[in-house]
């Protein structure tokens, strides 16, 4: 089958963006072989932009050890306060001193939860020693294989709505994201209406204001007679892309346009030297739940990875006291939050 070439960048793919934002000591602090300690670069989910986005949401607090950030929240009806990951995932540079920024959470906060990034360097046990009261199962996220030619990967039925997409579109990756702050808004409000989207992942304006100016975000925009139709927003950091949000008009789905944005993307982080792309998850827990988000994701995979949910106590006493003065039993973690999303 010939290479479908349709897609060729809009520009030649540079360096990553963010690449130019690496933090250095002091050159004249050298190690002690003569060297000098390049700190990893600072983007995506690890940007303090990205928890300052969210901030709608709780106060960012940032974990110095480990490099993460979390959202500190007044707990509902009580003077306490807790914690939870960033949403969608929680990111940090040094995973082996997570453990320690936990124990200083303590002194204030009454538990803390995250989403753990798939890409994050840790095992489960390591996660369990950091989470000793939760950690479970939460979803499949989609990944790619980015060493993997792309026709080898992604279905025919994808590639058939590629080529019908480019048909009607052209697909530009955006040199200054936030000069399409409003197209984005308004498609993303499409989004909303249609899913009914509440809470923090409805995103806000000012957020998105935000995220479209943190180091190592990377947008896409699909445009049929001038007009934007739909548009998707990936971040970059270490040697993965994840996909963080996408939306369409209606005139854009009608179009298929998420194929042909989809297709350039992955064409683009493979051109960047990524190893991988992170789709994230579809519907439900398991990726054999074969609602649309879910096939629509498949199609372009070259596999899955456990996400996990994580949750520690880090105060025992005063959790148990909330629980009973609410008369609450849920499962959920944290109990007292049990219905928040509902």
């Amino acid at each position: 089958m010939p290479r479908l070439s349709l897609l060729a960048p809009s520009h030649t793919p540079g360096p990553c963006p963010g690449d130019a934002d690496v933090t250095r000591e002091s050159r004249d602090n050298p190690t002690e072989n003569g060297g000098y300690v390049v700190m990893q670069t600072v983007s995506g989910y690890l940007h303090p932009d990205y928890a300052a986005s969210l901030s709608e949401f709780g106060t960012p607090r940032f974990l110095p050890r480990s490099g993460g950030w979390v959202l500190v929240r007044q707990i509902p009806g009580f003077p306490d306060r807790d914690a939870t990951g960033c949403y969608p995932l929680f990111a940090c540079r040094d995973w082996s001193l997570l453990h320690a920024d936990l124990e200083d959470l303590g002194r204030d906060l009454t538990s803390v939860a995250i989403v753990a990034d798939p890409f994050g360097d840790y095992d489960v046990g390591y996660l369990r020693q950091c989470f000793p009261d939760v950690v479970l199962p939460f979803k499949e996220h989609f990944v790619v294989d980015l060493s993997r030619p792309i026709l080898e990967h992604v279905s025919s039925h994808h590639r058939r709505n590629v080529r019908k997409a480019l048909e009607n579109v052209r697909v530009e990756t955006c040199e200054v994201p936030a000069e399409y702050l409003d197209d984005w808004t308004e498609l993303y409000g499409n989004l909303v209406r249609r899913h009914d989207i509440k809470g923090i992942r409805a995103f806000s304006k000012q957020a998105f204001s935000r995220q479209l100016n943190i180091p190592g975000r990377v947008v896409f925009r699909a445009v049929h007679r001038q007009s934007t139709v739909a548009m998707a927003i990936w971040f970059v950091q270490g040697e993965a892309s994840y996909y963080h949000l996408g939306a369409s008009s209606e005139l854009g789905y009608q179009l298929k346009a998420s194929f042909a944005l989809f297709w350039q993307a992955l064409e683009f982080f493979s051109a960047t030297g990524l190893r991988w792309s992170d789709l994230g998850a579809g519907a439900g827990i398991s990726s054999n739940n074969l609602d649309g988000l879910n096939r629509f994701k498949q199609g372009w995979a070259t596999g899955t990875r456990l996400v996990y949910f994580c949750g520690r106590i880090l105060d025992q006493e005063r959790y148990a006291e909330i629980l009973r003065t609410m008369g609450s039993s849920s499962s959920y973690f944290p109990a007292y939050r049990a219905g928040e999303f509902s």
